[in-house]
């Protein structure tokens, strides 16, 4: 970094007090400002007329997540940040993207390296088809918070218990609880369960007495604080 550089931080830290975001962005705007650093909040919907580099830290961690929709972000999140860059016509061509990766060659490298949103969308597809991912199967994601891990585990394998014995069940391929990636919060352990099905039809005809019956299996666990259903799930 060039000495003397003015740099502003723009985060949800950094942003807390009433007014900081307004007053960080007019810094921006105005020039008094050489290098920007900060996270997901800045690469979406700002118009920075003077940035003419965008750099992309470490995001590799997206491409490896246990949520398949995972790339699918990053891409939309990458070229969202590509796009801060270059915003004034006049500094369009001198306008650039770095970004900091192990894994050069991957499709969704090169598919943001082209603008080239439908061969990203292509390698996609095919990815999800061999793995059976939607759109070519349903899901559903039932989640359970409770004080231990133990006895959100206990409700959703008795939860498991009660889904296996529903008309249309075999038709169901049902994964064993997990902890959530971020599995602590507010001192309650989440702990979440996948049901899939090749089918919408065939998965609503078991959600629909399943959720009839998980109320009265709440009662028998109450150490669980709360359970919610997601179907089609945004985020696994």
């Amino acid at each position: 970094m060039l000495p003397g550089a003015r740099v502003a931080r723009i985060d949800a830290d950094s942003t807390k007090l009433k007014g900081a975001l307004e007053a960080q962005l007019s810094a921006v705007h105005a020039g008094e400002v050489d290098v920007l650093v900060g996270t997901q909040m800045i690469a979406k919907g700002h118009d920075f007329r003077r940035i003419t580099l965008v750099a992309a830290v470490n995001p590799d961690a997206a491409l490896f997540s246990s949520d398949f929709r995972a790339p699918e972000r990053l891409f939309s999140l990458l070229m969202q940040a590509a796009g801060r860059a270059g915003r004034d016509a006049s500094q369009a061509e001198q306008s650039e993207m770095w970004v900091q990766t192990w894994h050069p060659l991957h499709p969704l490298y090169t598919a943001l390296r082209r603008h080239d949103y439908a061969a990203f969308a292509a390698s996609q597809l095919k990815e999800r088809e061999m793995a059976g991912l939607p759109p070519f199967a349903h899901l559903a994601l039932l989640r359970a918070d409770a004080r231990t891990p133990e006895a959100a585990r206990a409700f959703l394998q008795a939860a498991a218990e009660v889904a296996a014995q529903l008309p249309g069940a075999g038709d169901l391929l049902i994964y064993p609880p997990v902890p959530l990636h971020v599995a602590r919060v507010a001192n309650m352990e989440r702990m979440q369960m996948l049901i899939e099905a090749a089918s919408r039809s065939v998965l609503q005809r078991v959600l629909s007495p399943w959720m009839a019956a998980l109320p009265a299996l709440r009662s028998e666990h109450k150490a669980v604080a709360r359970w919610a259903l997601d179907v089609d799930p945004l985020e696994i």
